[in-house]
């Protein structure tokens, strides 16, 4: 999947679906590997997302993003 169609697949389920996005459920959904880079993508055009970090069951740390939808 090219970079612009990941782009737009993320921001629609963080914008649209409200969804909370790890690298691991974006490279499950959409195959994006660098996700990372995708939200600094989005951030360039202005849009305000939100980031965490959480621990996984197997006591890594990932980043979390989502935009918020109030």
């Amino acid at each position: 999947m090219q970079t612009a169609t990941q782009e737009a697949h993320i921001l629609e389920a963080m914008l649209i679906q409200g969804c909370r996005l790890t690298p691991l459920t974006a490279w499950r959904r959409y195959g994006c590997l660098r996700l990372g880079a995708r939200i600094y993508d989005l951030k360039r055009k202005g849009y305000k997302i939100d980031k965490r970090m959480v621990k996984t069951s197997g006591g890594a740390y990932v980043a979390e993003y989502w935009i918020d939808r109030k």
